[in-house]
This record gives structure tokens, sequence and C-alpha cells, in this order.
């Protein structure tokens, strides 16, 4: 798990400077992400209502009074340039398998479930 989101200022139309818990600081265009996307983005695209985003302190991350955020792990990524490892949500998302256990003469066959 990344750093979470500390402050957040609003430095012009759709740019955000962020703030994170490990002192980390950095710049990110939101225009993209945004502008055009529909939806739940629709508001964000007048630039008053989207200067209206704060530090949501429980999710660590930022977030707009029509309560659309953004993942902090993907934030601090764009910040930094550090990828997300993908094998630490490997084993948190692992799918369950079915494994057969050796059947004895006589008995029924049962199924267990494994992560792993």
């Amino acid at each position: 798990m990344f750093p979470r989101v500390k402050q957040v200022h609003h430095l012009e139309e759709y740019r955000l400077e962020l703030v994170f818990t490990d002192g980390t600081t950095g710049e990110l265009d939101f225009k993209e992400r945004v502008v055009g996307r529909g939806g739940v983005f629709t508001p964000l695209q007048d630039v008053d209502f989207f200067k209206q985003v704060r530090v949501d302190p429980e999710a660590g991350t930022i977030v707009w009074p029509n309560e659309v955020d953004f993942c902090p792990d993907v934030l601090y990524s764009l910040v930094t340039g550090k990828p997300i490892r993908a094998e630490r949500r490997a084993r948190v998302h692992e799918p369950l398998t079915l494994t057969r256990r050796p059947r004895r003469a006589g008995t029924r066959q049962s199924a267990r479930v494994s992560t792993g």
C-alpha cells in the first residue's frame, strides 16, 4: 500500500498539487480524466466545482462534493512513476481454486477450496 494523500491544492483549471503522507509532493492534470467522461465526472468539468476538491482523511484520497474520488495508490503511482505492484494485488484478489482430494475406496468424492 502506497502513502495516502495528506493535502491537496488547486493550482489552475484541472491541475492539482498533492502532498502524500511520506512527504512526496507532485502535480497532476486531471483534464483528460474528467473532461468528456460524462456520468459522475460531468460536474467536475465546471472548474468552479473542480476547485472544491478536498482530502477525505478516512480514505486518504481526494474527493469532490458529489463523492467522486480517485484511488490513492493510482494517484501516488502517477506522481512518482512507481508502478502498482501487480503481484501484491494478485495475492489479495487471488481466485479460489477447486482441488480434489484423493479418493479412498468406498467413500464419496470430496472437494475443498484452496487459495493457492
